[in-house]
């Protein structure tokens, strides 16, 4: 074989171009070619220089790369000539759009050491340069126009024995130009002495390829040299809508970056393969976005690609506001199992849920009333029902439309009539299909309702031994009145003996009667249905026995002589009384001094707030108009039923009154077939809560007295009940919060004293609460039923107590006063501070009477402030009158406001033992372990500052400290001595005998 250098690389290239299965070439997607030898089969036609007669330095021949691909390549191996300078220059390549050009050489290369005899200087490295032109300047060129962009050294070299093993190192090496300006550029490799073969040559740029992100069409971007990131805008593909504007960076290395903003499918279409493609048949989409399409929800169908939403299946509907994604209902069925229950002239209509909602949870019921009377049919005598709409007056308890409960009370029906009542159960889809609407019907036929109580009765004349009587027929008669009955006996006798008289017209004369007695009376009326109720109870008194007799002349000479004297002397006083009060007024005109007169007889002065018990009216319901304002009742309008009460139900509504803004309130309702005293007492709480007028009192709105049904109407408070609501938020609130809540009952319970009213039922069950966290007292009604516990009440002959929540006189005496609503709210705090718990827990109801009356007070609740305890136990002294007043209780809680760490002292509960029976009127000292115990104890603050510096020997030496002592360390106030000196006292004990609890 031939030594020489050129030949051997000839060799080794000949013996990698064995024909061998060529293997495709993959480039990355971001890289864009401009030049690459191996994609040209034929000659490649770059210039070599300088020329060596038949050969260039250059030589171009065809050889194979690294996957054996038949490949263009290029060699120099003059290594045994000195002084190498070879060029090889490639044809002009335009740039395109690239700044930055990117050179990758594959290429081989002989190792010196492993040629022999080498003349020259021989190098293992050979130039890359280049050249900027706006045209191809042809093949003339010279040497300094050139720029070197780096020398290439080979990593792998081969040797000698390299060929015998055909193993073909090559080299790889990529270099960078730029940033250009010109329009082309030639590049050069220039060889000093290397044996070396460039196997290829390619020449690219990276661009960002074109993609698709969230839906948002990016085209291919060339980065600039000039910055580092280039912000490209996409589009969105097809059938797809910008929700943000989408763009993204294109990198100089090509590569995208930071996608922001994004595309949504129309409705319609999904998402598949970054593409927005239509929904198939049986699937649909609505809305805007990139979820999946949807498939058709029950009873509801989709042909066609592309669906919006899906239609409903026959006799299915879907309602106006429904969701695509709702299935398809229908109307209900009727109401099963209508129950009525008549009272008199009104029903109670109830039934069943419908077997068949429909689908839908938006149940409402209407009732529709009907008045049916029988007609005669060709004067025959059987005839056929004919039905007209009920009369307007007819009311509906709660309404008759849009009723969301299976009950309704019917009412101000006529007696003996015969009434048929539709119920139709309907939803939301009810409208679509009037066709398909069912009800259920029920027909009934009223009683004879009794009549009303007679209201007014009248005195006409009196005499020694009658009296004549008149009065105005009942509100309600409700038939013909046949008769009167006139039941009246002496009050004295208490109706032991009565005598009772009937009267067909409404006037009558009582006759035989006691000269100078009161008498008691009440009247009922009768029609065919029986006795009303009595009226209320009417009392008259006859005239006294006269003196002498006045039978004879001279008799009535004398007494008309008496009778005009004591005419004339009267007529003298009056005058007097007339002339003073001239003359009064006309020296005070001030008008504090005017006086106020109601009509129940009560004199009040202006600026001096009392209460008045409208019990004491001789009409009650001239209490209700004095004190209540009244309603119209289409200004109300209810929207639900909330609870029940002892006389109807008590709903929720809204208030408007003209020209004022609407409402929310509570409404009390009179339940229908109500006797005139369950009217007097249910108003009368109207007639109490209309007198007070205070922010934590509960506000009266009015009251609607001239329409049925009979209404109080009340300010609503949305948190309901204070023991409920602190049950439901248990230890959710801050101490600040719970005394704030206090002070104001306190302030409210402050009004109600200085009024003059004792309200006998404070319990956290009639505080109501609103949505500002403010308490308001509630709860004036003086006939109630207190709790659904039937030993919740202690009864006596006045009638019923709340036991746990009385004061002791107020249970054995029923001594009711201000101080007995003190103890009440000593029992609210601790219900309060305890988060709604049951006073007194299981502890039967004479339990309780016996423990309190023995000395037994409730515990601290769980981190109640030893303050507040202390302020638990000053209103539950058995002595009424060391309680606290309100105007105290409110003052204390306004300095523990003002300082609120005074409430992080909680009361120490291990120091009291449940069944601990305190006797506070002999000493309010706690109990006492030790002598540091003592001084810890110690709760007067007085006390604290002097003995924070005293210092003592034996418990002995402090136990003999007398007044004067105390006086000399700064205690002068005598209620603090006296306290210490008894504590001192039990202290002693103490020590001597063991704990003493006191």
């Amino acid at each position: 074989m031939d030594c020489n250098p050129r030949s051997l690389l000839f060799v080794l290239l000949l013996l990698l171009s064995c024909v061998i299965p060529a293997f495709p070439v993959f480039y990355p997607p971001n890289e864009v070619n401009l030049l690459d030898s191996k994609a040209s089969q034929g000659e490649l036609g770059w210039i070599s220089y300088p020329s060596h007669g038949w050969r260039e330095n250059w030589e171009e021949i065809s050889g194979v790369d690294e996957h054996y691909t038949p490949i263009r390549t290029f060699q120099v191996c003059n290594v045994m000539d000195y002084s190498q300078n070879n060029w090889l220059r490639t044809n002009w390549i335009p740039r395109q759009s690239a700044q930055k050009i990117y050179v990758e050489l594959k290429f081989t290369l002989r190792d010196c050491n492993s040629i022999p005899l080498v003349l020259g200087t021989c190098k293992e490295t050979f130039n890359l340069l280049y050249l900027e032109a706006d045209d191809d300047q042809g093949s003339h060129f010279q040497e300094h126009q050139f720029s070197k962009i780096d020398t290439i050294a080979a990593d792998e070299s081969f040797t000698q024995t390299d060929l015998g093993d055909r193993i073909l190192k090559l080299n790889t090496e990529v270099r960078e130009v730029g940033p250009m300006t010109k329009k082309g550029f030639y590049l050069a490799f220039q060889d000093v002495g290397a044996c070396v073969a460039l196997v290829s040559v390619r020449v690219y740029f990276k661009k960002c390829p074109h993609t698709v992100r969230n839906l948002a069409s990016f085209p291919d971007t060339v980065p600039m040299d000039s910055q580092s990131l280039v912000e490209v805008k996409g589009s969105c593909v097809n059938h797809s809508k910008e929700e943000e504007p989408p763009r993204m960076y294109c990198s100089t290395e090509g590569e995208w970056l930071v996608p922001i903003g994004k595309c949504l499918c129309n409705p319609g279409y999904e998402e598949r393969s970054s593409t927005c493609q239509t929904c198939r048949a049986g699937f649909y989409k609505s809305t805007l976005g990139n979820m999946e399409c949807s498939k058709c929800p029950p009873h509801s169908f989709s042909h066609h690609e592309g669906s919006l939403h899906c239609g409903c299946e026959k006799n299915y509907f879907r309602a106006e506001g429904d969701p695509a994604s709702m299935a398809c209902t229908r109307p209900p069925s009727a109401p099963r199992n209508v129950i009525s229950s008549i009272n008199e002239t009104s029903v109670i209509l109830e039934w069943s849920w419908p077997e068949d909602t429909g689908g839908r949870r938006d149940i409402t019921f209407t009732v529709l009333c009907k008045r049916c009377r029988a007609v005669a049919a060709n004067g025959s005598s059987s005839g056929t029902q004919r039905c007209e709409p009920c009369r307007s007056n007819v009311r509906f308890l709660p309404r008759a439309m849009g009723l969301h409960n299976t009950t309704v009370t019917v009412g101000d029906l006529l007696a003996h009539t015969n009434y048929t009542f539709e119920i139709e159960a309907q939803n939301g889809v009810s409208s679509l299909a009037p066709k398909m609407r069912q009800y259920a019907a029920v027909t009934i036929t009223t009683n004879q309702a009794a009549p009303s109580p007679v209201a007014v009765i009248k005195k006409e004349k009196t005499t020694r031994s009658s009296v004549s009587l008149s009065w105005q027929e009942p509100e309600r008669p409700n038939g013909i009145i046949l008769d009167y009955e006139i039941k009246y006996y002496e009050k004295e006798e208490q109706e032991t003996s009565y005598t009772i008289l009937r009267a067909r017209g409404c006037n009558v004369t009582l006759n035989g009667l006691k000269p100078n007695t009161a008498y008691l009376l009440q009247i009922r009326a009768r029609t065919a249905a029986g006795y009303g109720a009595s009226s209320p109870t009417f009392q008259f008194e006859t005239s006294p026995d006269s003196a002498f007799s006045i039978s004879s002349e001279s008799s009535q000479v004398v007494l008309i002589a008496i009778s005009s004297a004591v005419a004339i002397i009267l007529l003298t006083v009056l005058l007097y009384v007339l002339i003073s009060r001239f003359c009064c007024r006309s020296k005070s005109k001030h008008p504090d001094e005017k006086r106020l007169h109601f009509g129940n007889g009560h004199l009040r002065l202006p600026g001096i707030r009392t209460y008045v018990d409208p019990h004491t009216y001789e009409d009650p319901s001239q209490a209700v108009h004095e004190f209540a304002k009244e309603l119209d009742a289409s200004c109300i309008a209810i929207d639900k039923v909330v609870g029940a009460g002892e006389f109807g139900e008590v709903c929720s509504g809204r208030l408007k009154l003209p020209s004022k803004k609407e409402i929310c309130v509570a409404i009390k309702t009179l339940k229908g077939g109500y006797t005139d005293k369950q009217r007097r007492d249910f108003l009368s709480e109207a007639s109490i809560m209309g007198q007070f007028d205070h922010p934590n009192i509960i506000r009266l709105e009015g009251v609607v007295t001239r329409s049925k049904p009979v209404m109080i109407v009340t300010e609503y408070m949305e948190n309901g009940s204070l023991d409920s609501f602190l049950r439901k938020h248990d230890a959710q609130f801050t101490g600040i919060q719970l005394v704030g809540m206090l002070r104001g009952i306190a302030s409210g319970m402050k009004y109600l004293s200085d009024m003059g009213y004792v309200h006998r039922d404070l319990a956290a069950r009639n505080i109501l609460v609103n949505s500002n966290l403010v308490c308001k007292v509630s709860d004036f009604g003086l006939s109630r039923v207190l709790e659904d516990d039937p030993e919740a009440a202690y009864t006596t002959r006045g009638g019923k107590i709340p036991i746990r929540w009385t004061a002791p006189e107020a249970i054995a005496y029923r001594k009711f006063t201000s101080a007995s609503d003190a103890w009440s709210y000593g029992i609210v705090l601790w219900e309060v501070m305890s988060y709604g718990e049951r006073p007194y827990w299981e502890m039967s109801n004479q339990d309780v009477i016996k423990a309190v009356d023995e000395g037994y007070r409730l515990p601290p609740p769980m981190d109640c402030p030893a303050t507040l305890y202390q302020l638990m136990l000053d209103c539950w002294q058995k002595e009424r009158n060391n309680r606290p007043k309100f105007e105290q209780i409110v003052s204390i809680l306004d300095k523990l406001i003002r300082n609120p760490s005074s409430l992080k002292i909680t009361a120490n509960t291990t120091s009291r033992p449940a069944n601990l029976l305190l006797d506070r009127s002999s000493s309010e000292v706690p109990s006492v372990g030790t002598m540091g115990d003592w001084m810890d104890g110690m709760r007067t603050l007085p006390c604290k500052e002097a003995f924070s510096g005293v210092s003592y020997s034996s418990c002995d030496t402090l136990a003999k400290t007398s007044t004067e002592d105390l006086k000399k360390v700064g205690v002068t106030i005598v209620g603090p001595q006296k306290k210490i000196v008894s504590s001192l006292k039990a202290l002693d004990s103490h020590n001597k005998n063991g704990p003493v609890p006191v």
